[in-house]
């Protein structure tokens, strides 16, 4: 078959499974926008990739407006042009997209509806819900609003897809009531490149590279949105300010930069920008201890990939998240840490103490975490699973 995996931010598993699908003979298109920021996978072509795939992007002409409705409005409707021009020139049978927001998951499907290909729709998020949180702290009835509007356009999307992945069970009801029929559904949890995320050394150029070595760091990498509470690494930093241990956030955006602002005076906090995908397993490694956070109201429709890539370190994690959220469960699942109530800041701070004395117990949990990493993030399996909805739904 000839496929396009369309990742609009440009995640790292997605790419893999990109290049898992082209090793099986498939010719495969990767697409991602470059203009948004975030911390971006393996998205170009490396001199061992399987002949048949090819990776593109679409730019934007400056950083996707996350966070200024009527901009980023403007700037989709031209992703969606652009990326379906790229369809045009690489003509596939089948469409995979995710991370995308409506409006271009729309033009999308609209292609593939009018040159006879399948369309599947690959589930990160309830994105009705999203709108409900976001557009909601500026009004109650407008986040209302927001949430009918975009959930009727969500559920007709998903409705008119050949095929719907979702990344977890909790998100099947809701593609029931979005009259999604049964046989076009299928649940694959998202996972991480265990290869591209090997074991490294506390100790490793990274760590020294920033000073990190002969501290325990609590390590927070990855975004830092309105799905996150960056206060709890501020009272974290507060409290490690005076152990002996230190607070490193990798991240840019708006939690960065409220970070930024308000611990400005806080010498246990460091802040540092995104780092290039290839220093990713150094850049977690260097934490003692890797930090989640996912706000209540994310409740069970949104799932924080950096779970799943702290596994592939070895290391334990202290996650802040809704008991009911799949990351809850798979650190529950895996063994390798501690999930307290988001909000709870004398719970996070009392379960970070307690990892920071106990150096055996970070250690066994930091066994376990790669452990199940190495057992669940089959890509043999996992590419197994998309051809079974490619042959299904396209």
């Amino acid at each position: 078959m000839r496929v396009a995996v369309h990742d609009y931010v440009g995640h790292p598993f997605q790419a893999q499974l990109a290049r898992a699908l082209a090793a099986r003979g498939h010719d495969v298109l990767h697409l991602h926008c470059s203009s948004f920021v975030t911390g971006k996978g393996r998205v170009e072509l490396a001199p061992d990739d399987p002949p048949g795939l090819e990776f593109a992007t679409v730019e934007l002409g400056g950083e996707f407006a996350k966070y200024d409705v009527r901009r980023r409005l403007a700037q989709e409707r031209t992703a969606g042009v652009l990326l379906a021009a790229q369809l045009d020139r690489f003509r596939p049978d089948a469409v995979i997209s995710s991370n995308a927001p409506l409006v271009v998951q729309a033009r999308l499907q609209r292609w593939c509806r009018a040159n006879g290909a399948g369309f599947v729709f690959w589930q990160q998020d309830v994105i009705s819900a999203a709108a409900r949180r976001v557009l909601g702290r500026r009004s109650r009835l407008v986040g209302v609003a927001a949430e009918f509007l975009v959930a009727a356009l969500e559920g007709r999307l998903l409705r008119r897809s050949d095929a719907v992945v979702a990344i977890s069970e909790d998100f099947v009801p809701l593609l029931r009531r979005s009259r999604v029929p049964e046989d076009r559904i299928a649940v694959i949890e998202n996972w991480a490149p265990l290869d591209e995320l090997p074991v490294r050394p506390r100790d490793n150029d990274w760590a020294r590279e920033h000073d990190l070595v002969g501290r325990t760091v609590f390590l927070y990498s990855g975004t830092l949105g309105f799905k996150h509470d960056p206060s709890l690494l501020l009272e974290l930093a507060h409290w490690a300010g005076r152990n002996g241990a230190c607070v490193v956030v990798v991240s840019e955006g708006v939690g960065a930069d409220w970070l930024a602002e308000h611990g400005a005076d806080e010498p246990a906090l460091r802040l540092l920008p995104y780092q290039p995908y290839d220093r990713l397993p150094e850049v977690i490694a260097s934490g003692d201890v890797l930090l989640v956070l996912l706000e209540p109201d994310a409740g069970a429709f949104s799932v924080p990939s950096k779970v799943l890539s702290y596994l592939c370190a070895g290391r334990p994690q202290l996650a802040s998240v809704p008991s009911e959220n799949l990351a809850a469960r798979v650190i529950e699942r895996s063994g390798c840490g501690v999930a307290v109530p988001p909000k709870d800041s004398s719970a996070f701070v009392a379960e970070a103490e307690r990892l920071h004395r106990d150096v055996e117990r970070r250690q066994e949990l930091g066994r376990r975490a790669r452990a199940y990493a190495e057992t669940a993030f089959d890509i043999e399996a996992i590419a197994d699973r998309f051809e079974e909805v490619l042959g299904a739904g396209a």
